[in-house]
């Protein structure tokens, strides 16, 4: 009975909470555009517009939000870890900064990588099925089925036909997006709000238009810094067969067919979908942590601060 009260009574359970709100968030107003982004990956021709178009009219506007069920079902752990790892890495890393005072822009880069290589492990095989469901289209006749029926059918077949290390195909260059990716995520969130709104960073009382643009920019200079290795990953996890040999076999076989513009297809896309989500992400997160800390008196987000 006195288990949630005594877990949110800690930074460690506010942070946990409020990193599973953000999570919920972000897949939520991003997720349509995320299926886009995978389709433009996989495939050499078409835009984003003929390719809306395209599964709206054969499949049905809900085909992209095909695939939602499983980071939706994971995202709530995943992000409050994430945050909650970023937390403990980001002091870590640079021990001389009070505890009073905000992580220095090193520890929050240097916490950021550790904390996207370690996410990789929990990500990895969710982000296989999510790929594995927005890319399935099966033609019967002239009609769009299924071939699964969801995520834990796709995970049943992954593992029944290629085992536990099935599950981790694409695990490797998850880790080497992610790594590099996290830090420049994190170190652009705490450099933006700090300049669009000096002292936030120690106050913590920084608008709902800072946390939206903050948080919408880090997603999208993660997403440049890692994108070319996004693409390769996609097409490593859409395969059930063994087309590529490897992450550098996959590199050289796509470049040889459609050329170096391969590696930036779908961009727009997904440096849209980035802003979106992460400006949702950080937006919950940080409201979720002041109400938490509500206790603790901070001062309410007024209503002349929304946009």
């Amino acid at each position: 009975m006195d288990f949630w009260p005594e877990f949110l009574a800690g930074s460690w359970g506010r942070e946990f909470v409020a990193g599973g709100f953000g999570g919920v968030a972000g897949i939520i107003a991003g997720y349509p555009l995320d299926t886009l982004r995978i389709r433009q990956q996989h495939s050499s021709k078409g835009s984003a517009f003929n390719i809306l178009r395209h599964v709206v009219s054969r499949e049905g506007p809900l085909a992209l939000y095909r695939g939602m069920a499983a980071p939706l079902a994971s995202v709530t752990f995943q992000n409050a870890m994430v945050f909650q790892i970023y937390a403990i890495l980001s002091r870590a890393f640079d021990k001389d900064v009070p505890t009073t005072d905000p992580p220095s822009y090193k520890g929050v880069a240097l916490g950021g990588v550790g904390t996207g290589a370690i996410q990789s492990l929990m990500l990895s095989p969710v982000e296989l099925v999510k790929i594995r469901l927005q890319l399935q289209r099966n033609i019967t006749g002239n009609k769009y089925s299924s071939i699964h029926s969801g995520p834990l059918d796709v995970a049943r077949s992954i593992f029944r036909n290629e085992g536990l290390r099935g599950m981790y195909r694409g695990l490797t260059i998850t880790v080497l997006r992610d790594a590099p990716a996290y830090g420049f995520y994190f170190w652009t969130y705490e450099y933006m709000r700090e300049q669009l709104h000096p002292g936030c960073r120690k106050n913590g009382q920084e608008t709902f238009r800072t946390m939206l643009v903050a948080g919408g920019l880090a997603g999208v200079a993660s997403w440049i810094s890692c994108y070319p290795l996004d693409v390769i990953k996609t097409r490593l996890q859409a395969q059930s067969s063994t087309k590529y040999g490897g992450i550098v076999d996959c590199f050289r076989q796509s470049v040889k067919e459609e050329g170096y513009r391969i590696l930036w297809r779908g961009l727009g896309t997904a440096v849209t979908r980035a802003f979106v989500v992460n400006g949702a992400v950080f937006t919950a997160y940080e409201t979720a942590l002041r109400c938490l800390f509500t206790n603790n008196d901070p001062a309410p987000i007024s209503a002349e601060n929304a946009l």
